[in-house]
């Protein structure tokens, strides 16, 4: 698939590797993905077979060592699937969770024995993995969270229930946002879930959302879960430390989707404004759709340098919560617009679902929402000024 921006552009951090993973990516989403899109929407959820598949081809867990299954990588490879991933249009697939989230936490503080456990499932794809931070009624401040989770001798007793959990329907290793202590911060844990077949675990209803139709988003509810203990992740009472130390990546795992959308945005449109005629020309023939596009192609450069130095300095191990925000929020911003400005260019049509246009503009909407709301952001930026 060609690339949007002009003059050709390569981000620093690409190499050759890097490339053929490109390439492979791209291969993948062209064959197991894009063919089956509006089937994936119909039904909330890819096939459970399209995971297995992605973890055949090497695409998951593709930062982890390999001695966990893993194919020790950096975030730069996760980034590569990732843009791939937003070129072809697909908003169905939970790499973003599954990949770029979820085994990072495991990675980062689970044990030995606990690395060795879950993450080749993951890698593998044998597992699909979700983390339940979100309540019905506590979404961006995590220190808010109500579901419980009581320590009974070997075992955690685990009671609440959580909203808007990408992978929910195949899920099954589930990272929960608990409660083991008092009010605050210092109450929090995060407790690792095998969930088949577990009793008092229960999958709610699918949650039919504006956009992103395919995928897998639903309620999940716990009512005297017992899980063991010994999942516990790192010390009891360090959760909501460790989900701040992650959630930098997350929010820069959220503007690579979003830049890689506005991209494909700007392809689409611009295609079709040399295909559709009106007045006896093209739509590119008339100035205004020219002016249009050349300023969402330069908003998508702009944002691709953004996050090209977010990458590098995470690739650094220098990325603090600060440019992570900065980058999500102004990355998620454009997005919305660049999509925005581009359906306009396909006048009644860009209100068609049939078009990926249509999608696109309705699958940019939440990533000003969630990974904490954009005005988090620039609350979190205004506290470093």
């Amino acid at each position: 698939m060609a690339r949007v921006t002009t003059p050709p552009y390569r981000s620093p951090w690409m190499d050759d590797d890097l490339d053929e993973l490109s390439e492979l990516a791209r291969t993948f989403f062209a064959r197991e993905v894009t063919p089956h899109t509006e089937r994936f929407a119909r039904q909330h959820q890819v096939d459970r077979e399209t995971w297995l598949a992605a973890g055949r081809a090497g695409l998951l867990g593709l930062s982890l060592p390999e001695e966990y299954g893993g194919g020790g990588g950096t975030f730069a490879h996760e980034a590569v699937v990732l843009l791939e991933q937003g070129w072809a249009g697909d908003d169905a697939l939970g790499l973003h969770i599954h990949s770029g989230i979820v085994p990072h936490y495991i990675a980062e503080f689970g044990t030995d024995e606990q690395k060795r456990r879950w993450l080749p499932k993951l890698a593998s794809g044998e597992y699909v993995g979700a983390i339940a931070m979100t309540e019905p009624g506590t979404g961006s401040d995590l220190q808010a969270i109500r579901t419980t989770a009581r320590r009974d001798g070997d075992d955690y007793v685990i009671n609440g229930s959580k909203t808007f959990i990408t992978n929910a329907s195949h899920a099954d290793l589930v990272i929960i946002v608990a409660r083991t202590g008092d009010k605050g911060a210092r109450g929090v844990s995060l407790i690792v879930t095998e969930v088949n077949d577990l009793p008092g675990f229960t999958r709610g209803r699918v949650l039919e959302k504006i956009g992103q139709h395919g995928q897998d988003t639903r309620e999940l509810a716990f009512a005297d879960m017992r899980v063991p203990a010994a999942n516990l992740l790192g010390d009891e009472g360090q959760g909501f430390y460790q989900l701040m130390e992650q959630l930098p990546q997350e929010r820069l795992v959220v503007a690579t989707g979003g830049v890689a959308a506005a991209e494909y945005a700007v392809r689409l449109a611009t295609a079709y404004a040399k295909e559709r005629t009106a007045f006896g020309q093209n739509l590119l023939g008339f100035q205004n759709t020219r002016f249009v596009l050349a300023e969402c192609s330069t908003d998508v450069l702009a944002a691709r340098t953004l996050l090209d130095h977010g990458i590098t300095t995470h690739l650094a191990g220098q990325l603090d919560a600060v440019l992570a925000s900065r980058i999500k929020y102004w990355a998620t911003d454009m997005q919305c617009s660049v999509i925005d400005r581009c359906l306009q260019v396909f006048g009644g049509y860009g209100y068609m679902m049939e078009y990926p246009i249509a999608r696109l503009y309705a699958a940019a909407r939440v990533q000003k929402i969630y990974a904490g709301t954009n005005e988090i952001m620039k609350e979190l930026i205004s506290r470093s000024l």
